[in-house]
């Protein structure tokens, strides 16, 4: 599947894996091993440390414990913040600006897939405003529909 990375010349993708802190959620996702990471500064954000990576949602798979999820919505109630019941662990979620897709906290992946991280600031604390400015953050959720998760062109 060809998709659209931001900052990322290179559009060769690894499989990386993670998960919550006590092991209960299990992901794998396909991504860049270069990744651009947002780091914003919205009220949720803030309080959670949240940086994270976009993806669409065929690029992820939940592996184990969509039964230790529960979800926190507000505001626009779009955004679905997902977090494990037994250890609090936001390590996924499905953003405002892409809700087609999902945002993967970086910092929840295991170690040895990822080559590089680039940060990116966000103003969550003016979304409306950030999101009209920015050129390609809706499209990172994006895909060619002519090829499949793990392969290249």
């Amino acid at each position: 599947m060809v998709c659209y990375f931001h900052f990322t010349y290179r559009m060769d993708r690894v499989k990386h894996t993670g998960g919550c802190h006590c092991g209960a959620v299990r992901f794998e996702v396909w991504s860049s091993p270069d990744l651009h990471v947002f780091h914003c500064n919205c009220s949720i954000c803030t309080k959670k440390q949240n940086h994270h990576f976009i993806v669409p949602k065929n690029h992820f798979t939940l592996l184990q414990g969509s039964d230790n999820l529960t979800t926190y919505t507000f505001n626009s109630h779009v955004a679905k913040h997902t977090f494990c019941k037994t250890c609090g662990v936001q390590s996924f979620y499905t953003p405002r600006s892409n809700p087609d897709g999902y945002g993967v906290a970086v910092h929840c992946l295991d170690p040895g897939t990822v080559r590089s991280v680039t940060v990116e600031k966000f103003c969550g604390e003016k979304w409306e405003e950030s999101m009209q400015a920015h050129n390609t953050i809706r499209d990172m959720s994006k895909c060619a529909a002519d090829t499949q998760p793990g392969e290249t062109k």
